[in-house]
């Protein structure tokens, strides 16, 4: 099980988060996806039609693959309307931000981008 981390905004950075995400699904490993810090902006940007990469992140959604977004950054970066009305759940467990070790308890190895 493996829990991915994106802090990174960069899009092409995020892009690799995606992948990977998908093909360890497709691989039958499990793995979620996590907004965190700068990479919550691109939550809205990523909701657009004709974003770029935006196949992918709507098949990652469609998948189950995105587990949620840091509620702290998304108020912190000016997206958190975006990413309520996207249907991400907020993570908030540590300190408004979400707790890597409550994935590590639960199983999960983390990976960071």
């Amino acid at each position: 099980m493996y829990c991915l981390y994106a802090f990174n905004g960069e899009l092409m950075c995020f892009v690799h988060v995606l992948l990977n995400a998908l093909d360890m699904k497709e691989k039958g490993k499990e793995a979620i996806i996590v907004f965190e810090g700068a990479s919550v902006t691109l939550v809205p940007e990523l909701e657009k039609p004709d974003a770029p990469f935006g196949n992918l992140y709507r098949k990652a959604k469609e998948a189950g693959l995105i587990e949620g977004a840091c509620k702290a950054c998304s108020a912190k970066l000016g997206v958190l309307e975006a990413v309520k009305e996207a249907g991400l759940p907020l993570l908030d467990d540590m300190s408004g931000h979400p707790s890597m070790a409550a994935y590590m308890d639960k199983g999960y190895t983390i990976l960071t981008f």
